[in-house]
């Protein structure tokens, strides 16, 4: 029987090594340091980082919350607020940046009264790339956390709360240590997906240098202009994932 996979599985590998191997055989390396220094890739690389911390900052402080509500508590449409969590991760991008853009842009069903209220404009603005990475990236890290929750032992909280401590702080000395492994998988995948952040970010935030041009939307323009930069700003994205899926390999692939 394993005969019979070998060939579809090599033709797999083939498939998703050819492309890999394509970029770094046609990276620069004699210049890459070069091109990595210039200010428009420096100002991406900035960006990026910046939007990409701040949406996992928002994850983080929205999704645990959201994670242990739905690993602990029965409330009605359970089931569908789950879906809802996890619908980002299958919308097309580009759908989202539109949704987006007609839930918080100027006439927005939110960002009408968000102007008119406290005169705060999201689109086209960093925070509005900020906001758009972390739709589309909060539900892996909660998914993950929720997974971490029900999966904990829940002896140690009621051990805990046995011996006087109140719910505040078991949670930060017993809960938080316990599922401590899947909240930073959680966090590193979040992070990664929003590194990677493309159509809900052009879409909504849009392509302004130094405002909203991330590297993943510096790559798509240099593509048309300057080629090696791309390539450039390919691997390094290229390099971080590959960081996530090393640091995280024992949480997808459990050794014997």
């Amino acid at each position: 029987m394993p005969a019979l996979f070998a060939v579809p599985a090599a033709v797999a590998v083939a498939f998703l090594a050819v492309p890999l191997l394509g970029l770094l055989g046609r990276t620069p390396w004699g210049s890459i340091a070069a091109e990595l220094a210039t200010p428009r890739v420096l100002e991406a690389l900035r960006l990026s980082l910046v939007c990409s911390l701040g949406a996992v900052a928002v994850s983080v402080v929205l999704g645990v919350p959201l994670a242990f509500l739905l690993a602990r508590v029965e409330f009605p449409g359970r089931n569908l607020v789950r879906a809802l969590t996890t619908l980002p991760m299958v919308l097309p991008p580009v759908v989202g940046g539109v949704a987006l853009l007609l839930a918080f842009g100027r006439r927005g069903l939110a960002g009408q009264w968000l102007d008119q209220w406290f005169g705060i404009t999201l689109p086209f603005t960093t925070a509005g790339a900020i906001l758009a990475e972390a739709f589309v990236a909060m539900p892996f890290l909660v998914i993950s956390t929720e997974a971490g929750l029900r999966a904990m032992d829940r002896r140690f909280e009621d051990a805990a709360a046995t011996l006087g401590a109140g719910r505040w702080l078991t949670f930060r000395r017993v809960t938080l240590p316990l599922i401590a492994p899947s909240l930073f998988a959680g966090i590193a995948l979040c992070w990664a997906r929003a590194l990677g952040e493309f159509g809900a970010t052009i879409t909504f935030a849009g392509n302004l240098p130094g405002v909203t041009q991330t590297m993943p939307l510096a790559v798509y323009i240099a593509l048309e202009t300057d080629l090696e930069a791309a390539i450039a700003l390919s691997l390094v994205l290229l390099a971080i994932s590959l960081v996530v899926l090393v640091a995280l390999r024992d949480r997808w692939f459990p050794t014997a």
